[in-house]
C-alpha cells in the first residue's frame, strides 16, 4: 500500500471516529432506544409515570423508550446509576424531588450529587400532601387545630413514612410553626402510617392524595389543608393550608416527579426530551392517569424546571437542618 493511500486511509478513520464521538445533536437524536430508569419497584406511582410516558415518547421520538427499575436506596441507587451514566441521552431518570433535590442534604454519603451530576429536563407532576387528624379529635379547622395543639405542647406526635421523606418535613415545620413541640414517629411506609393515624395511635399526619382521600370520604379522618398553592382535583373542597392561615414558603411548595439525565447530555437532546415530555403531560390520559395516583399533572421544562430547582433548594436545606434528620 503507497504511504498517501495508507495516510488517506488513517485520516478518514479518524473522521469517521470523530464524527461518531461527537455529542448527538436534536437532528440524529435519538438514533436508538431511550432507557427510563425508574429507581422504584413495579406498579408504584413513580413506575407508572415513566410507564406512560414512555409509550407516548415512543411514538414522537420514533424510537422505543423503554423503563428499567432499577430500584433500592430509597430509590438513590436508580438516581445514581442516571448520574453515572454517559451523557448522551439515552438514559433519563424518571424520580422524585426527595431524589432529585432533597437527599443531597439528608444523606451524609449520597453517592451523586444532584446538581453537579444531573441535569433536569422536565417537572411532570405536582405532589401535593394533605394534613389529616383523627376524626374522634375535637379539631374541625386550623383554629382548632391551633387550639388544641397549644393546650397538648409536648405531648403530640405525627406520623411519617419515613425519615427525611416530605412528611416528615412538612409535619416538622408545621410543629414548629405552631410552638407544638411534637414527636415525630416515622413508619416504614405510608401504609401502616395510616392504619395507627385511623386507629387513633397517632393524632396527626401529612398522607398522599392517593390515600387520604378514602379515609376522608369514610369519616375516619378529617382534613385541614393542602400543601401547594392550589386545591387538589381529589378534594375539591378541601382549603389550602396558605388558604386557613397556615402559609410558609415550605407547605405551598410541594414534592414533585421530575425527570433528568446526565449531566454532560447536550443541551439540543435537554431541549428535544422536553418537548417529547411536553405532548405526553398535555394529553387528556396522561393527566388522567396522573390524576388518578393522587397527582397533578404540571409541566415545567428545562429553564423552568431550573428556576424551581434553585428557589426550592435552599428552602429544603434549611429545613432538613432545623429538624436535625440524617441519613447514612
Amino acid at each position: 500500500m503507497q504511504i498517501r493511500e495508507f495516510l488517506n486511509l488513517v485520516c478518514g478513520a479518524t473522521l469517521a471516529l470523530a464524527a461518531f464521538m461527537q455529542p448527538a445533536s436534536a437532528e440524529s437524536y435519538p438514533s436508538k432506544p431511550v432507557k427510563i430508569i425508574a429507581p422504584y419497584a413495579a406498579g408504584g406511582g413513580v413506575d407508572i409515570v415513566a410507564r406512560v410516558l414512555a409509550d407516548k415518547m415512543t411514538r414522537s421520538l420514533g424510537q422505543p423508550v423503554i423503563v428499567d427499575n432499577k430500584t433500592g436506596g430509597a430509590g438513590n441507587i436508580g438516581v445514581e446509576a442516571v448520574a453515572k451514566a454517559p451523557g448522551d441521552g439515552y438514559t433519563v431518570s424518571v424520580a422524585l424531588s426527595s431524589n432529585l433535590m432533597i437527599n443531597q442534604f439528608l444523606y451524609t454519603k449520597l453517592p451523586y450529587d444532584p446538581q453537579k451530576d444531573l441535569t433536569m429536563v422536565a417537572k411532570v407532576a405536582d405532589a401535593p400532601l394533605v394534613l389529616v387528624v383523627n376524626a374522634a379529635l375535637p379539631i374541625r379547622n386550623s383554629a382548632e387545630l391551633r387550639t388544641y395543639i397549644a393546650a397538648n405542647k409536648g405531648k403530640l406526635a405525627y406520623g411519617s413514612w419515613g425519615v427525611g421523606t416530605i412528611s416528615h418535613m412538612s409535619a416538622s415545620r408545621l410543629s414548629a410553626m405552631l410552638d407544638g413541640d411534637m414527636t415525630h414517629v416515622a413508619y416504614r411506609g405510608e401504609a401502616p402510617m395510616m392504619q395507627d393515624l385511623v386507629a387513633g395511635n397517632i393524632p396527626m399526619s401529612f398522607a398522599t392524595g392517593a390515600q387520604a382521600p378514602g379515609f376522608i370520604q369514610s369519616g375516619k379522618l378529617r382534613a385541614i389543608g393542602v400543601t401547594g398553592t392550589s386545591r387538589i382535583p381529589s378534594l375539591p373542597d378541601v382549603p389550602t393550608l396558605a388558604e386557613v392561615g397556615l402559609d410558609d414558603p415550605l407547605l405551598r411548595a410541594v414534592g414533585w416527579v421530575g425527570v433528568a439525565v446526565p449531566s454532560a447530555t447536550p443541551d439540543a437532546v435537554v431541549q428535544k426530551l422536553g418537548v417529547s415530555i411536553e405532548a405526553a403531560v398535555k394529553m387528556p390520559d396522561v393527566q388522567a392517569r396522573i390524576r388518578e395516583l393522587g397527582w397533578v399533572a404540571s409541566f415545567q421544562g428545562p429553564a423552568p424546571i431550573r428556576v424551581t430547582y434553585l428557589r426550592e433548594a435552599p428552602m429544603w436545606q434549611q429545613v432538613v437542618k432545623r429538624s436535625g434528620a440524617k441519613l447514612d
